[in-house]
């Protein structure tokens, strides 16, 4: 299967000026959660739980989410995105020889969202990936907003479980050079 080279309106979008990852560690661990919460606080307050219930539940879940992507993708990247100094998302990814590189998660707090950052993270993915000649895997909700992006930058619906699609993206260059995201490792393991 082949693709195209993303599109000048993608590959020129706005670029945030100071973007970079760091691995995460054991003292990034509230701001973690918080990020997570910021991603479902919303789909639970709408169940009629109380706050204290859903903080409660949302922890339980962050905890299990944190466990199963360690235990998972053993030599994955955990990364904290990083706006000049200030932390504003996680980016946890995984690249492996013949199989590409696994987005397992990309989320930025909700004050960062819609701001370029996520395009750009995106961006340098994808091309690092086809310098190595690896497509790109992810999931995402079926309707979740950044789907628009995702099918703007060329990639395909492989499969839906009724939450979500798997989508991918074949190692096909950009149509212009994505700027290097500082931070970003890519170590390909076997």
């Amino acid at each position: 299967m082949t693709g195209t080279p993303v599109s000048g309106a993608v590959a020129a979008a706005e670029q945030p000026a100071v973007v970079s990852l760091r691995a995460s560690t054991s003292a990034d661990r509230d701001f973690l959660k918080t990020v997570f919460f910021s991603t479902r606080f919303d789909e639970f307050a709408a169940s009629g739980l109380s706050v204290t219930e859903i903080d409660a539940l949302l922890a339980q879940q962050f905890d299990m989410q944190e466990s199963y992507y360690r235990r998972h993708y053993p030599a994955g990247r955990f990364d904290v995105v990083m706006s000049g100094d200030i932390p504003v998302g996680r980016l946890y990814h995984d690249w492996k020889r013949g199989r590409g590189l696994s987005v397992i998660d990309i989320a930025l707090l909700p004050t960062f969202r819609g701001a370029g950052i996520g395009t750009r993270l995106m961006q340098a993915l994808v091309e690092r990936a086809a310098q190595a000649g690896l497509a790109v895997n992810l999931y995402v909700e079926v309707n979740n907003p950044v789907q628009s992006l995702y099918r703007r930058m060329d990639f395909v619906k492989c499969g839906e479980n009724g939450i979500y699609e798997s989508l991918r993206r074949e190692a096909v260059p950009f149509g212009s050079i994505a700027e290097p995201l500082p931070g970003l490792q890519s170590s390909i393991a076997e």
